[in-house]
C-alpha cells in the first residue's frame, strides 16, 4: 500500500498492522479512511477515522463483537460508543503506548453511499465498497440561515436570563454553543467551506477568528454581557437572505438592555 508522504509514522504503523487483522474477519468487506487523511491534512495531532464496511447480514453480529475486534488491533487503553456525538455506530478509542486516537465507524456496505466526506479505500475484499463510494457525493450538512434566525433571539433571551440569575457558567456554555452552531458555521459556509463549527477556523478564517475572541468571556456579569452583545453583532453581520424575526429580536435586545441597567448590588 502506498501511503501519503506526509503521513506520520505513528499513524502509518497503526494502519499497516491493523489492516491484515481486519481482513481475516470474513464478515468485513472493506476498510476506508476519512477525515483529515482523506483530505490530505492529517498531522501528528490528528486522529484516524476508519470506516469498516461489513456484510449486511452480519451487521448485528459485528456490532456485538466490535469491542473485541478493535481491542485486538493494538494496545487499546479505552474504547466506547459514540452516542454522545449522535453516532452509536462509532467506536471511539485510544491506543498506547503513544496515545493515538482512532475512531471506527461500522456500517453495512450497502450504506456507505450516505456520508459526509469522501473516504479513501485502504483495503477491500471485492468491488462493493468502491461501487458504494462511487455513488453520490459526500457532503457535510449545511446550516440553514433561516432555521437559525427563527431560533436565535430566543437563544439570546435564554442567555440573558442565565446572566441575570447569576448562572455564569451556563451562560459561558451558551456562548460556546453560539460559536459552534451559528457564528463559526455561518462564516465558514459563506466562505465556501464546510460548516464545521469552529474546526480549524484559526487557519481557515484568521480574521474572523480574531472577531470570535470578543465572544469569549469570563464567568462575570459584565464580561458575559459584553461577549453576548459581540456575538449578536457578528451574527447580524453574517445573516442574509432571511426573513428577520423583528419582534423576537426587539424583545431579546430590550431584555439585555434592561440587564445592563439593572443594579445588582
Amino acid at each position: 500500500m502506498q501511503f501519503p508522504s506526509s503521513l506520520p509514522t505513528l499513524h502509518q504503523e497503526f494502519i499497516e498492522q491493523c489492516l491484515p487483522k481486519l481482513a481475516k474477519d470474513t464478515r468485513i468487506v472493506g476498510v476506508a479512511v476519512s477525515g483529515s487523511y482523506a483530505d490530505n491534512s492529517l498531522d501528528i495531532y490528528s486522529d484516524i477515522d476508519l470506516l469498516i464496511a461489513v456484510e449486511p447480514e452480519e451487521f448485528g453480529a459485528i456490532m456485538n463483537d466490535r469491542l473485541s475486534i478493535i481491542s485486538n488491533l493494538g494496545e487499546m487503553a479505552a474504547g466506547f460508543t459514540g452516542e454522545h456525538v449522535g453516532e452509536p455506530r462509532v467506536m471511539i478509542t485510544l491506543y498506547g503506548p503513544d496515545a493515538l486516537h482512532v475512531d471506527f465507524k461500522f456500517v453495512k456496505v450497502d450504506d456507505v453511499t450516505t456520508r459526509v466526506d469522501e473516504p479513501v479505500i485502504l483495503w477491500a475484499r471485492d468491488s462493493r465498497l468502491a461501487k458504494g463510494l462511487g455513488k453520490g457525493k459526500g457532503q457535510y450538512p449545511p446550516v440553514d440561515p433561516q432555521w437559525i434566525e427563527d431560533r436565535f433571539w430566543v437563544w439570546v433571551h435564554y442567555a440573558g436570563t442565565k446572566i441575570g440569575r447569576g448562572e455564569y457558567f451556563e451562560a459561558l456554555e451558551f456562548l460556546s454553543f453560539l460559536r459552534v452552531q451559528v457564528l463559526g458555521s455561518l462564516a465558514l459556509q459563506q466562505a465556501g467551506l464546510e460548516a464545521r463549527g469552529v474546526r480549524k477556523i484559526e487557519q481557515l478564517l484568521p480574521d474572523f477568528a480574531k472577531e470570535l475572541r470578543m465572544t469569549v468571556a469570563v464567568p462575570e456579569r459584565e464580561s458575559l454581557l459584553n461577549a453576548t452583545e459581540h456575538a449578536i453583532t457578528i451574527y447580524q453581520n453574517l445573516r442574509n437572505d432571511i426573513t428577520e424575526c423583528c419582534k423576537a429580536q426587539a424583545l431579546a435586545m430590550n431584555y439585555l438592555h434592561k440587564l445592563r441597567n439593572t443594579n445588582t448590588e
